[in-house]
């Protein structure tokens, strides 16, 4: 099953920032809950995983990452991502992003996002109408963690995100560190797929 998204986020940082960050996968996994890299195999392609708890069950997906394009001048960066997890479902994902100037406001831009995400097995059967709501709630989720961590870098620097972003949120108070979550809420995912299940099945009956 292919879901397809085109997705716009406002953020108030500058796109110097944005793009800073968007260019350090590490530091950007790190802002989807539950992803990490856990290898470098190459300047670009990268190992890793995402985990999703549902209350005491973990499921953990392996895979790669590959940088297939990145264009500076731009601001663009296109990713293919694969996975799969031990139950033999699989997933896959394209990905172009752009982070656009907001020409109004130098603090502010734009990501713009578009995907294609095809996945196998046991994830299929919820259908492409849930699978767009849940791609939207972790989505929502990433973007307020990538503009939390963008926040934290120093404006105009054009220093590696990992080390400037430890160094300026070391120096700052404690209360203005960014908060990411680090786990996919598995049961917030089994929530929206519930009530998206039911509103279905009214809908059906009406």
């Amino acid at each position: 099953m292919e879901v397809k998204l085109d997705k716009q986020y406002p953020l108030d940082v500058d796109a110097a920032r944005a793009w800073a960050l968007l260019t350090d996968l590490k530091a950007t996994a790190g802002c989807m809950p539950g992803a990490e890299i856990t290898e470098q195999l190459s300047d670009t392609s990268y190992k890793g995983g995402v985990k999703v708890k549902v209350g005491p069950a973990v499921a953990q997906f392996g895979g790669t990452v590959d940088v297939i394009e990145s264009v500076a001048a731009e601001r663009k960066m296109v990713l293919r991502g694969k996975g799969a997890d031990k139950g033999g479902s699989s997933a896959s994902m394209d990905l172009t992003a752009i982070i656009v100037p907001d020409p109004a406001n130098p603090a502010h831009c734009v990501l713009n996002g578009q995907a294609a995400v095809i996945v196998n097995g046991k994830f299929a059967q919820f259908g492409g109408r849930m699978m767009v709501q849940v791609s939207d709630m972790l989505l929502a989720q990433f973007v307020e963690n990538f503009r939390q961590t963008a926040l934290t870098l120093p404006a105009g620097e054009g220093t590696a995100v990992s080390s400037a972003a430890a160094t300026a949120t070391a120096a700052a108070p404690a209360t203005a560190a960014p908060v990411v979550a680090r786990e996919i809420n598995g049961l917030a995912i089994f929530w929206a797929l519930l009530k998206s299940w039911f509103g279905g099945l009214m809908g059906k009956k009406a």
